[in-house]
């Protein structure tokens, strides 16, 4: 099973909260992936598909906790994959069940708005909790944690998809939407705040796993930096020795180390005998003891010594 069909399976086990959570949450699912049927004599028919059986057992159970309506539930198979329907057929029912949600208004007219300020469903922290929690079970998905972090919910307008945004900004997370094809969808990328969108759907178990992988991921990573750092350290260090021990080579082949001051022979004599030693390990040999930026002063005089050497060669 995929990560996010996980996250669906621990969201549609029961959950604790009011009546007015479970309409919040039916309000998403419906809005989300639910189709309002109204026939020639202008009866109603509320129907949702989804190929997530979680999602279906869900809302099957909120129709019958929530509103008292038992809905008739059916199965589609094909070579691909099942589908599952959940469908109120009654015009009573159906006319009640979209009254409660919010999405039939006094004429007769389908509204369907998530909008904060004038869905009276989001008021509550609680109520706007559950409705994310249905929106995401209708038609969210997360991708596996050790692969990425991407979690989003596909909306059939820009309406939905910006209401949905403002819905996620009350709760401090900050999320985008981009177009595919003929939706729009509204993602989160940043890992804190998948694990915080997470905890606001109640789904404490999937977060657990999703801070293992990211607590795993950044100790991988730092080790990773240090690692890296190290070793470009360690270039730098053989590189500017395997220089160092050229030039004084150089100044060896042509006027001799003896023609060179005390400490400039002393340390060049070192760094023959020891290329691998770094410049604080040299400075310790020396007698008296030198420091690392003295021992750099020193080879660079042998350097710049090894250069106007070259230079007057080739003159």
């Amino acid at each position: 099973m995929s990560f996010s069909g996980e996250i669906k399976e621990e969201l549609s086990r029961p959950t604790s909260g009011g009546r007015h959570c479970r309409v919040a949450e039916t309000a998403a699912i419906i809005s989300l992936c639910g189709k309002i049927i109204i026939t020639e004599n202008d009866k109603y028919c509320v129907k949702i598909q989804t190929e997530n059986l979680p999602v279906a057992r869900k809302y099957f159970t909120l129709l019958r906790k929530a509103f008292n309506i038992k809905a008739e539930a059916s199965v589609r198979k094909s070579r691909e994959a099942r589908s599952y329907s959940v469908v109120v057929q009654k015009d009573r029912e159906a006319k009640r069940l979209l009254r409660d949600t919010c999405l039939l208004g006094e004429d007769g007219t389908i509204q369907e708005c998530m909008s904060l300020i004038h869905n009276q469903l989001l008021r509550q922290g609680c109520c706007r909790r559950a409705f994310i929690r249905g929106a995401f079970l209708a038609s969210g998905s997360v991708s596996d944690p050790k692969k990425s972090y991407h979690f989003e919910i596909v909306c059939t307008s820009k309406e939905k998809a910006g209401q949905l945004c403002e819905l996620f900004s009350s709760f401090q997370v900050d999320a985008k939407i981009i177009r595919r094809k003929k939706y729009l969808v509204v993602y989160v990328k940043e890992g804190s705040q998948i694990v915080k969108l997470l905890g606001l759907m109640g789904a404490s178990v999937s977060l657990m796993q999703l801070e293992n992988v990211r607590i795993v991921k950044e100790m991988r990573n730092q080790v990773n930096r240090k690692v890296n750092c190290e070793t470009a350290n360690l270039n730098k260090t053989v590189s500017a020795s395997v220089r160092q021990v050229e030039d004084i080579r150089y100044i060896e082949s042509t006027i001799g180390l003896d023609r060179l001051s005390e400490g400039l022979k002393e340390v060049a004599r070192l760094r023959l005998m020891h290329p691998d030693a770094s410049l604080k390990e040299l400075g310790d040999m020396l007698s008296p003891k030198v420091g690392k930026s003295g021992v750099n002063h020193r080879l660079r005089k042998l350097s710049l010594t090894a250069e106007r050497l070259r230079k007057g060669k080739e003159e």
